[in-house]
């Protein structure tokens, strides 16, 4: 018999917000995060807004010396964890540390580290290059760092999927926990790349908005004006651990994770299938590993990206799986107001569904002025929306052509 699996955890550094609750106060009030760069001179790009993560201040969790020693990324990503640890009612002194564990994603990770050592190295020479610069550099640190932090010895390593990184990194711990190999999991993920380098290569791509003027509109997902995504950056992480450990420890429970699916479109390195066939694919076996139907399904927090080629085949997908359930379906884009966090995306969009679910509410999707017409679903346009919610699906999509679809339910105490 599987063990059951649900969330207990949140934690979230945004450009709406320094915690979770903040990020969704101003989710459900329509807010944007996206601006103008102020942090580095965009001479040069053909692109000068993102969602940026304001005032933070990663000196309140960790210590100076290890914060020397951590990319941006790094910092993020252990911060919204330790967040996550205490909103789950964590005590370090009454867990089985051999079976509590960390998986976490990042799409691109320290690239401020390279850009900055890079620099150094042509500028000062190679023995000025810093002796933490590989591991502030990879990946799979903040998993690392997180659990050097918790004394967490389970499993413990980073997915990279491109955009998809964090929602792998959950459905992956969703898997170790229902297979009893670990009682508690913090997953999610973190990026931190919006830098000279970073930008200019989404630039060069043609991927991203070009709505200087309005940075505030140019994350339109859906909408006919859409021009790109928006580049964002931040963290989202959750809890999961067994539905027998949260019991017992009488634990708060935002939801139940009930099914994964993950696919790959195996058509082009940046596009998805015009059809949106991968996509369907990884929902229709989300759906089957939950044990449920389309119809079953409330609500859809979508990849929605803003990308005229994402958006639509996405659409197509959710056509495809639903049909005429398609109408009936609450969607909404997280990233209208977050920008896109690359490999957080899965993180934060999974904690925002999970929350969704828990207070029977929904984001809405700003600036949805001018609907694509072949983007014709309730794509909850301006205002939030109150609605009971049983089962919703999380989608994260990324380069590569990696699909990933979750499955969360209510939780109903028994």
């Amino acid at each position: 018999m599987k063990t059951r699996v649900v969330i207990t955890g949140l934690g979230a550094v945004t450009p709406l917000g320094l915690n979770f609750e903040d990020t969704w106060k101003n989710l459900l009030t329509g807010k944007s995060g996206v601006e103008t760069i102020t942090s580095f001179s965009t001479d040069g790009l053909s692109t000068t807004i993102a969602a940026q993560v304001k005032d933070f201040k990663p000196e309140q969790y960790i210590d100076p010396k290890t914060l020397r020693r951590m990319d941006a990324n790094e910092r993020l990503c252990v911060v919204a964890s330790q967040m996550a640890f205490d909103d789950a009612g964590l005590n370090l002194d009454d867990l089985d540390l051999d079976r509590c564990g960390v998986v976490t994603g990042s799409g691109i990770g320290g690239i401020q580290t390279f850009e900055d050592q890079h620099a150094t190295m042509l500028n000062r020479g190679a023995k000025r290059v810093s002796p933490f610069f590989i591991p502030m550099m990879i990946i799979d640190m903040g998993a690392g760092m997180v659990a050097l932090r918790l004394g967490f010895r389970g499993p413990n390593y980073a997915t990279v999927s491109a955009c998809a990184s964090s929602a792998h990194a959950i459905c992956d711990s969703f898997r170790i926990v229902q297979r009893g190999e670990a009682d508690i999991m913090i997953t999610g993920g973190a990026e931190s790349a919006i830098t000279p380098l970073s930008m200019a290569g989404f630039c060069a791509a043609r991927a991203i908005s070009k709505r200087n003027d309005e940075p505030e509109k140019a994350s339109r997902p859906f909408d006919k004006d859409r021009d790109g995504f928006v580049m964002g950056e931040g963290a989202g992480i959750l809890v999961v651990e067994s539905l027998e450990s949260a019991k017992a420890r009488q634990a708060r429970i935002y939801a139940e994770i009930v099914g994964c699916g993950m696919t790959c479109d195996a058509y082009h390195m940046t596009a998805p299938l015009p059809d949106g066939s991968g996509a369907a694919r990884a929902m229709a076996q989300a759906l089957k590993d939950a044990g449920i139907g389309p119809e079953d399904i409330a609500y859809i927090n979508s990849h929605g990206t803003s990308t005229g080629l994402g958006d639509l085949a996405e659409t197509k997908a959710l056509k495809t799986i639903f049909g005429k359930l398609a109408y009936k379906l609450a969607i909404n884009s997280t990233k209208s107001m977050t920008g896109h966090l690359l490999g957080a995306a899965g993180g934060a969009e999974g904690a925002i569904t999970a929350k969704s679910i828990k207070e029977g509410i929904i984001h809405p999707t700003v600036n949805l002025d001018n609907p694509d017409p072949e983007c014709d679903l309730d794509y909850v346009p301006h205002k939030a929306r109150e609605m009971e919610i049983n089962y919703a699906i999380s989608n994260s999509f990324g380069f590569g052509g990696h699909n990933v679809s979750m499955v969360f339910a209510a939780h109903h105490s028994s």
